[in-house]
């Protein structure tokens, strides 16, 4: 299992990864508000439920050099960059980096499938982190939320799809 979700289930203690830190200036809920609102998949959902969104991350310090998911680990997290930058490394050949208001895990977020890249926090490292069964019981109390998303995500594929159309077209 991957550095984060050992450390979040008790498995690992917090000492050798992430440092949980309290909600200080700059993430507080209207900022963590204000911040999911920047996410595709949250776009279409209502303040109330931005809100909701925001009552279940949790805040993570992280160390520089920290792994932060591996390619081929089970996903169980969905990870918002509030400060600091991240190497992403989807094959050997291809690297991306990601930074403030940037985010990965969405789709292990949903799914819970093994990732699909590997990160690592370039320098230190703020987070917003939202756990897998903590998103699914806010979708199962919230069923409002899940309507969006799935709206939402719908909207993304029909936009793939004619992305891929107007390729094939040429």
């Amino acid at each position: 299992m991957e550095l984060v979700g050992r450390m979040m289930d008790g498995s690992i203690p917090f000492g050798g990864g992430l440092e949980p830190s309290p909600s200080g200036p700059g993430v507080g809920r209207d900022e963590r508000v204000s911040l999911l609102e920047t996410v595709p998949m949250f776009r279409a959902c209502s303040k109330r439920q931005l809100r909701s969104i925001a009552g279940i991350c949790e805040t993570f310090d992280v160390p520089a050099g920290t792994m932060l998911t591996r390619i081929g680990e089970p996903g169980e997290e969905f990870f918002l960059i509030v400060d600091g930058t991240v190497q992403v490394e989807v094959s050997t050949h291809r690297h991306v980096r990601l930074g403030a208001g940037e985010y990965f895990g969405e789709m292990s977020l949903l799914d819970g499938e093994p990732r699909s890249a590997s990160v690592v926090a370039e320098g230190h490292l703020r987070l917003l982190v939202i756990r897998r069964p903590s998103f699914q019981k806010l979708l199962d109390d919230t069923p409002g939320i899940a309507r969006e998303l799935l709206v939402t995500l719908s909207k993304r594929v029909r936009e793939a799809e004619r992305a891929l159309s107007s390729r094939d077209v040429r």
